[in-house]
């Protein structure tokens, strides 16, 4: 049911259910934020994470907690807000739950950047990062391009997104198959997705880049709500879907690119986030804060358990397992529901 909040002449329609998830989904993404800077070698309590964030701690705890750990923590949170956010953009403009950037290639696209970096060129955090945001860029446009027929439609995406990552998957192969063994274990690590050693020089620009880019994809919000019901209808509404599309293509692109140049291809986090809020708001169409907070906590929440596992895999490894039992039930209930 929605509710009205008037503020003056202003008035905002707001639904109780969907804040209450997003308060939810909030208070478990910072929290158990909170408990990835307390796990390590040296294990810091709850109330000394507290203490060290309020400026009141012992100087080795903030250290470690503000030095060391919080730019990991901060770090995926922002990840994961970014895959979240842009998993629901491409799922909108799809209108398909598996409309993801993780399988219409622009996440291997960024990989693809990235190893080029790694293996061919040769340079540093920087160069790599910058190499995988040019790699996703380069990837969505010439999937744009190929799926332009007097405009993009979101069947049409999906089909040459798959291509393409498809062909890029065999290319990434290829070049680590000829990559000397320590530049190959680092492009295979980086592949996985990870967490590990990342610090500020990670997080600041993920923030830079994310405070440019949510404000505009929020600012499209209600059209890219109004694109679900069929471009006709969102054209007589006043839309102009092929501008909206295309914008909001590069906003998503961009999320997902600068999510991959700080923490390596996530798997699944953009695809599952945006259904699962929408079964927990069980609200239809799109969901862009939700979808956001709920990616932020899938990654960090992720994170969290490869601190407490005997062996610390990367990040990637325990999404992709979660992911992949995610779509097994979601392809089985939405056969299910096609059979009814």
């Amino acid at each position: 049911m929605n509710r009205v909040l008037r503020v003056g002449s202003m008035s905002v329609r707001w639904r109780p259910r969907a804040v209450a998830v997003c308060a939810v989904l909030a208070g478990v993404a910072l929290g158990a934020a909170v408990l990835v800077v307390g796990s390590g070698d040296f294990p810091v309590s709850v109330t000394e994470v507290v203490e060290a964030l309020a400026g009141r701690g012992e100087r080795a705890t903030e250290f470690i907690v503000l030095t060391l750990r919080l730019p990991r923590a901060v770090t995926g949170l922002l990840a994961g807000a970014a895959l979240g956010l842009s998993g629901a953009i491409f799922q909108s403009i799809t209108r398909n739950p598996l409309g993801s950037p993780d399988l219409i290639g622009f996440t291997t696209g960024s990989a693809t950047g990235a190893l080029l970096q790694i293996l061919v060129v040769g340079g540093g955090t920087a160069a790599i990062a910058a190499s995988s945001v040019l790699g996703a860029v380069l990837t969505a446009l010439a999937v744009y391009l190929v799926a332009y027929r007097g405009g993009v439609h979101g069947y049409r995406l999906v089909l040459v997104g798959v291509a393409a990552a498809a062909m890029l998957e065999s290319f990434n192969a290829y070049l680590v198959t000829r990559a000397e063994l320590r530049e190959a274990y680092e492009a295979a690590f980086w592949l996985t997705g990870s967490l590990t050693g990342r610090g500020w020089p990670h997080a600041w620009p993920l923030a830079l880049a994310m405070a440019v880019l949510v404000p505009v994809t929020m600012a499209f919000g209600h059209r890219l709500r109004m694109g679900e019901l069929g471009d006709d209808a969102a054209q007589a509404l006043g839309v102009p879907v092929q501008r909206t599309r295309a914008a909001l293509v590069v906003t998503g692109v961009g999320l997902v690119a600068v999510a991959t140049a700080a923490v390596g291809p996530v798997p699944f986090v953009a695809l599952a986030a945006p259904q699962l809020v929408r079964r927990l708001t069980r609200r239809p169409g799109t969901q862009l804060v939700p979808a956001a907070l709920m990616g932020a906590a899938l990654l960090v929440l992720s994170d969290l358990a490869t601190l407490h596992l005997p062996v610390t895999p990367p990040v990637g490894v325990v999404t992709g397992v979660l992911g992949g039992v995610y779509l097994i039930w979601l392809l089985s209930t939405e056969g299910m529901r096609g059979r009814a």
